[in-house]
This record gives C-alpha cells, sequence and structure tokens, in this order.
C-alpha cells in the first residue's frame, strides 16, 4: 500500500514540476492546455495566463476575459475563484494555505479565496487565505491583504485598507495575451 501512495505522491509532484517549467514555454495554448488538463483548472473565454506563473493544483476557477501577469503564484490547494474581466498584475501571490504559527505541530490552515468581476490586483501584492475581495475591487501595488473587502473600494498597504471608493460603472471587458506570452 505505501508503495502505492510514493507512486501516487511522486506523479503529482512531477506533475507540479511539469507546470513549473510549461510556464517557461512562450506558446500560450499550450500552457492554458496543460494547466487545464493535467491541473484541473477551469478557464474562461479569452482569459490568460502569462509566462512564469506557479500554479499549485487544486480547485482554481477563472472567468471570463481575465489577465493573469507574469511571475504570479495560484496557490489552488484550497480553492480559488477568480470572477469575469480582472486583472492580476505580475509578481502577485494568491495563497490559501499557511502554517498556524502558534500551532505545536505547525498545522497547515487556510481556506478559499474569491475575487469578484472587474476586480484588479495590482503588482506585487500578497492575497492571504479565506479572503473575500467584492466587485471591483482594486488592490494597490505591493499591498498584503489579510481580511474581506467590499465592492468597489481602493484598498491598499500591509495591512490592506479601504483609501477611497471606486466609481461604479464598470464596463470594460480584458481581453489580452501577447503573441509569445
Amino acid at each position: 500500500m505505501n508503495i502505492l501512495r510514493e507512486i501516487k505522491y511522486l506523479y503529482l509532484d512531477l506533475i507540479d514540476y511539469i507546470g513549473i517549467v510549461i510556464g517557461y514555454v512562450p506558446i500560450h495554448k499550450l500552457r492554458l492546455e496543460f494547466y487545464k488538463y493535467f491541473l484541473g483548472l477551469k478557464i474562461g473565454k479569452n482569459s490568460s495566463i502569462h509566462r512564469c506563473c506557479q500554479i499549485r493544483r487544486g480547485n482554481i476557477i477563472i472567468g471570463e476575459n481575465c489577465v493573469i501577469g507574469e511571475n504570479c503564484l495560484l496557490d489552488g490547494r484550497r480553492g480559488i475563484i477568480i470572477g469575469d474581466n480582472v486583472n492580476i498584475s505580475s509578481n502577485v501571490s494568491i495563497y490559501t494555505l499557511q502554517h498556524d504559527y502558534n500551532d505545536p505541530n505547525f498545522t497547515a490552515v487556510g481556506g478559499p479565496v474569491k475575487i469578484g468581476n472587474h476586480c484588479w490586483i495590482s503588482s506585487n501584492s500578497i492575497i492571504l487565505p479565506n479572503v473575500i475581495l467584492g466587485e471591483g475591487v482594486v488592490v494597490g501595488a505591493m499591498s498584503l491583504v489579510t481580511k474581506d473587502q467590499p465592492a468597489y473600494k481602493l484598498i491598499g498597504g500591509s495591512p490592506a485598507k479601504i483609501i477611497k471608493d471606486r466609481n461604479k460603472t464598470i464596463t470594460y471587458r480584458l481581453k489580452y495575451h501577447k503573441r509569445f506570452q
């Protein structure tokens, strides 16, 4: 029985490793197909995942017309749901699992992350487990989001706090990927 479990984990580790390597391949369609069929991502129409992203398998749903920038980390182990027309800029990390620093056994804890339609998460930001971003939220660059955020707000800082309201008449549709991205 142990040998079968070891083979299973070896296979899953190999898929994860190939996922990292495939992230560097400058053929967008090939990367998306790998993410869908081997890592189990659900990716909506006209959405793109740019090169060099690290995707931890699990349950990741990406809506339509989304752009995931270069060097992002999507930790799907507890689930990520991304709405439609979401821009996740380069170097963003979204975590769904972390360790309880007070637990004597350093136990893993976490939960899903949900990102509403028309959100924009700016470069180098971090979203921690169990966070819900309401529709239209803008996360300022280099922010640390530790808790739920209401719709149509500009937030920023570490930890992120509401800075001001955002226009609620958002109608844009994203459709972007570079040819060799």
